[in-house]
Protein backbone atom coordinates (compact mmCIF):
# COMPACT_ATOMS: atom_id res chain seq x y z
CA UNK A 1 0.00 0.00 0.00
CA UNK A 2 0.98 3.46 -1.03
CA UNK A 3 1.94 6.08 2.25
CA UNK A 4 -0.61 8.70 2.55
CA UNK A 5 2.44 10.78 0.99
CA UNK A 6 1.99 9.38 -2.13
CA UNK A 7 -1.55 8.40 -2.26
CA UNK A 8 -2.10 12.50 -1.82
CA UNK A 9 0.42 13.59 -4.11
CA UNK A 10 -0.82 10.82 -7.10
CA UNK A 11 -4.01 12.11 -6.34
CA UNK A 12 -3.42 15.64 -7.12
CA UNK A 13 -0.78 15.14 -10.23
CA UNK A 14 -4.00 13.12 -11.47
CA UNK A 15 -6.26 15.87 -11.17
CA UNK A 16 -3.44 18.47 -12.37
CA UNK A 17 -2.91 16.18 -15.38
CA UNK A 18 -6.44 16.03 -16.54
CA UNK A 19 -6.92 19.76 -15.53
CA UNK A 20 -7.54 22.22 -18.83
CA UNK A 21 -5.32 25.06 -17.48
CA UNK A 22 -2.04 22.71 -17.09
CA UNK A 23 -2.91 21.08 -20.65
CA UNK A 24 -3.05 24.61 -21.91
CA UNK A 25 -0.04 25.78 -19.77
CA UNK A 26 2.33 22.62 -21.56
CA UNK A 27 0.79 23.78 -25.22
CA UNK A 28 1.85 27.42 -24.74
CA UNK A 29 5.22 26.90 -23.11
CA UNK A 30 5.80 24.43 -25.88
CA UNK A 31 4.68 26.77 -28.80
CA UNK A 32 6.77 29.52 -26.72
CA UNK A 33 9.79 27.47 -26.73
CA UNK A 34 9.90 26.12 -30.38
CA UNK A 35 8.94 29.79 -31.43
CA UNK A 36 12.65 31.23 -29.61
CA UNK A 37 14.10 28.26 -30.94
CA UNK A 38 13.14 28.69 -34.69
CA UNK A 39 13.21 32.56 -34.82
CA UNK A 40 16.35 33.31 -33.38
CA UNK A 41 17.88 33.87 -36.76
CA UNK A 42 15.46 36.39 -37.81
CA UNK A 43 16.76 39.35 -36.61
CA UNK A 44 20.13 39.15 -37.62
CA UNK A 45 18.69 38.10 -40.96
CA UNK A 46 18.94 34.47 -40.87
CA UNK A 47 17.20 31.38 -41.30
CA UNK A 48 16.93 27.74 -39.25
CA UNK A 49 16.71 26.61 -35.93
CA UNK A 50 19.18 28.05 -33.12
CA UNK A 51 21.57 25.73 -31.59
CA UNK A 52 21.38 24.78 -27.93
CA UNK A 53 23.32 27.19 -26.72
CA UNK A 54 21.27 30.68 -28.55
CA UNK A 55 18.39 28.64 -27.58
CA UNK A 56 19.01 28.42 -24.01
CA UNK A 57 19.84 32.44 -23.88
CA UNK A 58 16.87 33.55 -25.93
CA UNK A 59 15.18 31.44 -23.30
CA UNK A 60 16.02 32.36 -19.97
CA UNK A 61 13.50 35.42 -19.82
CA UNK A 62 10.42 33.10 -20.96
CA UNK A 63 11.26 31.01 -18.49
CA UNK A 64 11.90 33.57 -15.50
CA UNK A 65 8.50 34.61 -16.28
CA UNK A 66 6.18 32.48 -17.26
CA UNK A 67 7.11 29.42 -14.79
CA UNK A 68 7.11 31.57 -11.47
CA UNK A 69 3.23 33.08 -12.49
CA UNK A 70 2.11 29.74 -13.26
CA UNK A 71 3.67 28.19 -10.15
CA UNK A 72 2.01 30.99 -7.77
CA UNK A 73 -1.79 30.48 -9.09
CA UNK A 74 -1.45 26.77 -9.54
CA UNK A 75 -0.10 26.04 -6.38
CA UNK A 76 -3.04 29.06 -5.30
CA UNK A 77 -5.80 27.26 -6.85
CA UNK A 78 -4.79 23.92 -5.77
CA UNK A 79 -4.13 24.67 -1.90
CA UNK A 80 -6.81 27.02 -1.31
CA UNK A 81 -9.73 25.29 -2.44
CA UNK A 82 -13.46 25.73 -3.09
CA UNK A 83 -15.61 26.15 0.57
CA UNK A 84 -16.42 22.72 1.70
CA UNK A 85 -13.22 20.94 -0.07
CA UNK A 86 -10.38 21.70 2.67
CA UNK A 87 -13.11 20.44 5.48
CA UNK A 88 -13.52 17.12 3.28
CA UNK A 89 -9.51 17.23 2.65
CA UNK A 90 -8.34 17.61 6.16
CA UNK A 91 -10.93 15.61 8.11
CA UNK A 92 -8.52 12.44 6.57
CA UNK A 93 -6.86 10.80 9.26
CA UNK A 94 -3.62 12.12 7.42
CA UNK A 95 -1.43 15.24 9.42
CA UNK A 96 -1.85 18.37 7.57
CA UNK A 97 1.87 18.77 6.86
CA UNK A 98 1.47 15.50 4.99
CA UNK A 99 -1.63 16.48 3.02
CA UNK A 100 0.42 19.89 1.95
CA UNK A 101 3.45 17.85 0.93
CA UNK A 102 1.39 15.65 -0.98
CA UNK A 103 -0.73 18.45 -2.63
CA UNK A 104 2.80 20.58 -3.04
CA UNK A 105 4.75 17.18 -4.89
CA UNK A 106 1.57 16.40 -7.40
CA UNK A 107 1.33 19.82 -8.34
CA UNK A 108 5.53 19.96 -8.82
CA UNK A 109 5.05 16.17 -11.17
CA UNK A 110 2.45 18.36 -12.92
CA UNK A 111 4.12 21.30 -13.90
CA UNK A 112 7.22 19.41 -14.86
CA UNK A 113 5.21 17.03 -17.17
CA UNK A 114 4.01 20.30 -18.83
CA UNK A 115 7.21 22.05 -19.13
CA UNK A 116 9.48 18.89 -19.88
CA UNK A 117 6.83 18.70 -23.59
CA UNK A 118 7.94 21.93 -23.72
CA UNK A 119 11.64 21.93 -23.63
CA UNK A 120 11.25 18.19 -25.23
CA UNK A 121 9.64 19.31 -28.12
CA UNK A 122 12.28 22.32 -28.97
CA UNK A 123 15.02 20.42 -27.77
CA UNK A 124 13.78 17.80 -30.45
CA UNK A 125 13.65 20.18 -32.85
CA UNK A 126 17.00 21.98 -32.42
CA UNK A 127 18.64 18.29 -32.27
CA UNK A 128 17.50 17.56 -35.63
CA UNK A 129 17.97 20.74 -37.29
CA UNK A 130 21.16 22.11 -35.36
CA UNK A 131 22.90 19.31 -33.69
CA UNK A 132 23.43 18.32 -29.97
CA UNK A 133 26.06 20.70 -29.15
CA UNK A 134 25.37 22.68 -26.23
CA UNK A 135 22.54 20.52 -24.94
CA UNK A 136 23.84 20.71 -21.32
CA UNK A 137 23.50 24.37 -21.44
CA UNK A 138 19.95 23.29 -22.54
CA UNK A 139 19.24 20.70 -19.65
CA UNK A 140 20.92 23.26 -17.01
CA UNK A 141 18.25 25.96 -18.02
CA UNK A 142 15.33 23.17 -17.66
CA UNK A 143 17.03 22.30 -13.81
CA UNK A 144 16.58 26.09 -13.37
CA UNK A 145 12.92 25.90 -14.76
CA UNK A 146 12.65 22.93 -12.56
CA UNK A 147 13.95 25.01 -9.36
CA UNK A 148 11.95 28.05 -9.76
CA UNK A 149 8.35 25.90 -9.83
CA UNK A 150 9.45 24.38 -6.45
CA UNK A 151 10.30 27.76 -5.07
CA UNK A 152 6.95 29.16 -6.20
CA UNK A 153 5.15 26.51 -5.14
CA UNK A 154 6.04 26.62 -1.64
CA UNK A 155 5.52 30.65 -1.77
CA UNK A 156 1.97 29.78 -2.99
CA UNK A 157 1.77 27.41 -0.11
CA UNK A 158 2.19 30.07 2.25
CA UNK A 159 -0.11 32.52 0.54
CA UNK A 160 -2.94 29.66 0.35
CA UNK A 161 -2.12 28.11 4.00
CA UNK A 162 -3.39 30.71 6.39
CA UNK A 163 -6.95 30.31 5.51
CA UNK A 164 -7.53 27.17 3.28
CA UNK A 165 -10.57 26.68 1.40
CA UNK A 166 -11.54 30.61 2.34
CA UNK A 167 -10.43 33.96 0.39
CA UNK A 168 -9.52 32.54 -2.90
CA UNK A 169 -9.72 35.25 -4.85
CA UNK A 170 -7.73 37.38 -2.48
CA UNK A 171 -5.01 34.64 -2.11
CA UNK A 172 -4.43 34.75 -5.94
CA UNK A 173 -4.57 38.38 -5.82
CA UNK A 174 -1.62 38.55 -3.02
CA UNK A 175 0.05 35.46 -5.31
CA UNK A 176 -0.25 38.11 -8.45
CA UNK A 177 1.70 41.40 -6.46
CA UNK A 178 4.29 38.34 -5.26
CA UNK A 179 5.08 37.75 -8.99
CA UNK A 180 4.87 41.14 -10.21
CA UNK A 181 7.33 42.25 -7.16
CA UNK A 182 9.93 39.44 -7.25
CA UNK A 183 10.14 39.47 -11.65
CA UNK A 184 9.56 42.68 -12.44
CA UNK A 185 9.55 45.57 -9.35
CA UNK A 186 12.64 44.16 -7.42
CA UNK A 187 15.40 44.77 -9.81
CA UNK A 188 14.21 47.91 -11.06
CA UNK A 189 13.69 48.56 -7.04
CA UNK A 190 18.07 47.33 -6.54
CA UNK A 191 19.31 48.80 -9.85
CA UNK A 192 17.49 52.69 -8.62
CA UNK A 193 19.24 52.46 -5.28
CA UNK A 194 22.23 51.43 -6.53
CA UNK A 195 22.40 54.03 -8.47
CA UNK A 196 22.48 56.50 -6.18
CA UNK A 197 24.69 54.89 -3.96
CA UNK A 198 28.44 55.14 -3.52
CA UNK A 199 30.41 52.78 -5.97
CA UNK A 200 31.04 50.08 -2.71
CA UNK A 201 27.64 50.28 -1.10
CA UNK A 202 25.97 49.95 -4.36
CA UNK A 203 28.06 47.01 -5.32
CA UNK A 204 27.20 45.34 -1.90
CA UNK A 205 23.27 45.98 -2.56
CA UNK A 206 23.12 44.35 -5.72
CA UNK A 207 25.18 41.46 -4.13
CA UNK A 208 22.40 41.10 -1.86
CA UNK A 209 19.91 41.65 -4.19
CA UNK A 210 21.04 38.37 -6.18
CA UNK A 211 20.54 36.23 -2.70
CA UNK A 212 17.97 37.85 -1.60
CA UNK A 213 16.03 37.11 -4.77
CA UNK A 214 15.05 33.53 -5.87
CA UNK A 215 14.49 35.06 -9.25
CA UNK A 216 17.85 36.64 -9.63
CA UNK A 217 19.37 33.62 -8.23
CA UNK A 218 18.41 31.15 -10.86
CA UNK A 219 18.94 33.51 -13.91
CA UNK A 220 22.39 34.44 -12.68
CA UNK A 221 23.00 31.04 -11.98
CA UNK A 222 21.74 29.68 -15.40
CA UNK A 223 23.68 32.45 -17.32
CA UNK A 224 26.55 31.29 -15.58
CA UNK A 225 26.35 27.97 -16.25
CA UNK A 226 24.99 28.89 -19.96
CA UNK A 227 27.02 31.67 -21.17
CA UNK A 228 30.07 32.41 -17.68
CA UNK A 229 30.58 35.77 -17.47
CA UNK A 230 30.61 37.73 -20.60
CA UNK A 231 26.30 37.44 -20.69
CA UNK A 232 26.56 39.18 -16.60
CA UNK A 233 25.33 42.57 -16.20
CA UNK A 234 26.53 44.79 -12.87
CA UNK A 235 25.14 43.01 -10.38
CA UNK A 236 26.30 39.15 -11.63
CA UNK A 237 29.53 40.94 -12.33
CA UNK A 238 29.81 42.10 -8.53
CA UNK A 239 28.29 39.06 -7.16
CA UNK A 240 31.01 36.72 -9.13
CA UNK A 241 33.94 39.53 -7.29
CA UNK A 242 32.17 39.22 -4.03
CA UNK A 243 32.14 34.96 -4.19
CA UNK A 244 35.64 35.03 -5.65
CA UNK A 245 34.89 33.19 -8.60
CA UNK A 246 32.51 31.15 -10.90
CA UNK A 247 32.79 27.79 -8.16
CA UNK A 248 31.81 30.42 -5.46
CA UNK A 249 29.13 31.65 -6.52
CA UNK A 250 27.58 28.39 -7.94
CA UNK A 251 28.08 27.70 -4.13
CA UNK A 252 26.21 30.77 -2.89
CA UNK A 253 23.16 30.25 -5.26
CA UNK A 254 22.72 26.94 -4.46
CA UNK A 255 22.67 27.41 -1.09
CA UNK A 256 19.76 30.69 -1.85
CA UNK A 257 17.92 28.01 -3.99
CA UNK A 258 18.08 25.67 -1.35
CA UNK A 259 16.88 27.83 1.03
CA UNK A 260 14.08 29.04 -1.00
CA UNK A 261 12.79 25.75 -1.15
CA UNK A 262 12.53 24.47 2.49
CA UNK A 263 11.91 27.32 4.23
CA UNK A 264 8.38 28.45 2.47
CA UNK A 265 7.34 24.93 2.82
CA UNK A 266 8.10 24.93 6.29
CA UNK A 267 6.55 28.32 6.75
CA UNK A 268 3.15 27.04 5.04
CA UNK A 269 3.02 23.42 6.82
CA UNK A 270 3.39 25.92 10.13
CA UNK A 271 0.91 27.94 9.31
CA UNK A 272 -1.48 24.99 8.40
CA UNK A 273 -1.29 23.48 11.38
CA UNK A 274 -2.78 26.12 13.22
CA UNK A 275 -4.87 27.37 10.87
CA UNK A 276 -8.91 27.19 11.63
CA UNK A 277 -10.59 24.78 9.13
Amino acid sequence: MRSPLMAFAGQELVLAVRSRWTQIFAAVFGVLAFAVAASGYILSGGRGVQDFARTSVSLVQLVILLVPLTSLLFGVMTLAAEPGAAELVFSQPVSRRTILLGKLLGQFLALAAAQALGFGAAGAAISWQAGDEGAARFLLLAAGSLALTAIFLGIAAVVAAGSPGRRRARALAVALAIWFAAVVLFDVAALTAASLLRSGTASRLLIVSVLVNPVDAVRTGTLLGIEGVTAFGAASLAFLRFTHGARGAALAIGVSVLFWVVVPVWIAAWRLERADI
